[in-house]
């Protein structure tokens, strides 16, 4: 990581996303990237999936452009049983069951989202990150609050990731 402004910062956090991920799906089959520890929780490939739907859906409106799950076609190679807009959030735990795509896909798509988010970085200067985004909240989001938002859901869930593939591993 070079430099120390926000934004450096915020890069260097989105890029850690993709390879913790590849981490956790590493060697897993089919049968693994669907595994759940519980009948309520989730599994590596929603996981992974839904990783990069939340940071797709929330930083291409902010970047002024269409998400990569639909402008690029991976809704349509990925194929999940759900209306185009789904993200994952709220989702039943049987709703969670029906996602599985190859690694390749999933980790493409969040390579493909990671990209856009990096390139949208690059186009913002620190002083941006005080812009109020959503003024609809008490008190109102700026981009930076935001930003760090959708990185904290993206870590969560990698860690999650990881933890849940310890478990695989140990069973």
């Amino acid at each position: 990581m070079t430099g120390t402004g926000a934004r450096t910062v915020l890069a260097d956090g989105f890029e850690r996303v993709p390879p913790a991920l590849r981490r956790a799906l590493e060697g897993v089959d089919a049968a693994g990237r669907t595994w759940r520890p519980g009948p309520r929780a989730n599994t590596l490939a929603w996981l992974v999936w839904h990783t990069a739907r939340v940071q797709d859906a929330q930083v291409a409106p902010l970047a002024g452009v269409e998400q990569v799950w639909t402008a690029d076609g991976w809704a349509a190679r990925l194929a999940l049983p759900f209306a185009a807009d789904a993200t994952g959030y709220g989702q039943s735990p049987a709703d969670v069951a029906r996602v599985d795509a190859d690694p390749a896909l999933l980790l493409g798509y969040l390579d493909a989202t990671t990209a856009q988010t990096l390139a949208y970085l690059e186009r913002i200067d620190d002083d941006d990150l005080g812009t109020v985004v959503d003024e609809d909240r008490d008190p109102p989001v700026t981009l930076g609050v935001r930003l760090v938002s959708v990185l904290a859901d993206c870590l969560e869930h990698t860690g999650q990731a990881a933890y849940l593939r310890g478990l695989l591993d140990a069973r």
